[in-house]
């Protein structure tokens, strides 16, 4: 009997030097050990930027740990380079999906908190007012562009160079359309 004629990938060899776009290869081909190493250099800040969303620790760390799972599942879909966007774009997806799954009620509600409903932090009331008030209408209105460098930067509290590294842009292009995007949001709530 012949062998079976398709072979899986070989993991390649990958250390803590490796690149983001070589450990998405090595997980695409089944390796812990970069699935381990992405998770470890990619963890902290999408906790964080998800602790931004939500003030509860539960479903900021269940969308952590789905994020991780969707991207051991379909690393093998991923093409471009830009991986901490990838990741990032899984990462809210997955906070979205867990908020729901909760039926999670949005911070300043008007509900009382109680045991299942998380005390909201000031940030969170002000995140909210942003995304549903007269800003958040006027940031909808503005190309996904324009819109995805002011998340980063006033939003997210990214530096230009992280905003840069995590939309895939160089650091001119982030400040031209932070400018850009100002202006706009200026003459659109004169």
């Amino acid at each position: 009997m012949r062998p079976f004629p398709f072979r899986r990938r070989a993991a390649p060899d990958v250390t803590a030097a490796s690149g983001d776009a070589d450990l998405v290869t090595a997980v695409a081909a089944r390796s812990t050990t970069a699935l381990r190493i992405l998770h470890q250099r990619h963890a902290p800040w999408l906790r964080a930027r998800l602790a931004r969303r939500c003030a509860d620790a539960d479903v900021v760390d269940d969308a952590l740990q789905e994020t991780f799972l969707a991207v051991w599942r379909s690393a093998g879909r991923f093409r471009g380079d830009n991986v901490a966007g990838w990741l990032w774009t899984i990462a809210v997806r997955r906070l979205i999906s867990a908020l729901r799954g909760r039926g999670a009620r949005w911070v300043g509600s008007g509900i009382a908190p109680d045991d299942s409903c998380p005390v909201a932090s000031a940030e969170d009331v002000v995140l909210l007012g942003v995304e549903h008030g007269d800003l958040g209408a006027a940031l909808n209105r503005l190309s996904p562009e324009l819109r995805a460098v002011i998340e980063a930067t006033v939003l997210d509290g990214l530096t230009t160079k992280e905003a840069a590294g995590l939309l895939g842009i160089p650091e001119g292009t982030v400040k031209t359309r932070a400018m850009r995007a100002r202006a706009r949001l200026r003459e659109e709530l004169s």
